[in-house]
């Protein structure tokens, strides 16, 4: 199981908001003010649609923008593949081992990764919060995941970059490592075992 932000993507400099109010013209301030201190858990837990929550803000904030404009804005800047990492992966995906991935996601930027940015061929599953319904701090990720796919904790090994994520899922049976790009894949599934 492998993390996606953090791990397959890598933060750009600066975060993807950076130049967000040059080229959209709302200030990232403004939309963590308005839509992700408040409403961003509700769309991640599959509570809440990410347009149901978003377009009201950005009728208020930013009316020139829609929804749609800013989250495919968002999703392209967040999107910046770990190649080498990924190449690592596709190795070990070669030698027989299933690859999922396992993240905190609304729907729409699952489908984004999964479809536009072709995970569905380098993964076998994508396992998310909002389909889930729970953070990958909860138990109940670990053991939905594990319903999912019938693999038992001690057969799973998560690598994130999340040290909270990573104990929750030792505690669920999971082995698990924190991936901070020191290690190779190799040296890090080793530090997992």
């Amino acid at each position: 199981m492998v993390d996606v932000d953090g791990v397959i993507l890598t933060p750009r400099p600066g975060g993807w908001a950076v130049d967000m109010e040059r080229d959209l013209g709302i200030a990232s301030e403004a939309l963590q003010a308005h839509f992700f201190k408040p409403h961003w858990n509700d769309v991640v837990l599959g509570r809440a649609g990410l347009h149901e929550r978003l377009a009201p803000v950005l009728a208020q904030h930013a009316p020139h923008l829609t929804s749609h404009r800013l989250a495919a804005y968002w999703f392209e800047k967040d999107a910046l593949q770990n190649a080498a990492l990924l190449a690592e992966l596709a190795e070990l995906r070669r030698a027989g081992v299933a690859l999922h991935l396992a993240t905190i996601q609304e729907p729409e930027r699952a489908a984004y990764l999964w479809n536009t940015l072709g995970f569905r061929h380098r993964f076998d599953a994508l396992h998310y919060s909002a389909d889930i319904g729970a953070r990958k701090i909860d138990a109940a990720f670990y053991a939905a995941v594990e319903a999912r796919t019938g693999l038992s904790g001690a057969d799973v090994v998560l690598i994130d970059d999340t040290p909270a994520n990573v104990e929750a899922a030792r505690a669920a049976g999971w082995r698990g490592v924190v991936w901070d790009g020191t290690l190779t894949l190799s040296e890090a599934l080793a530090v997992a075992r």
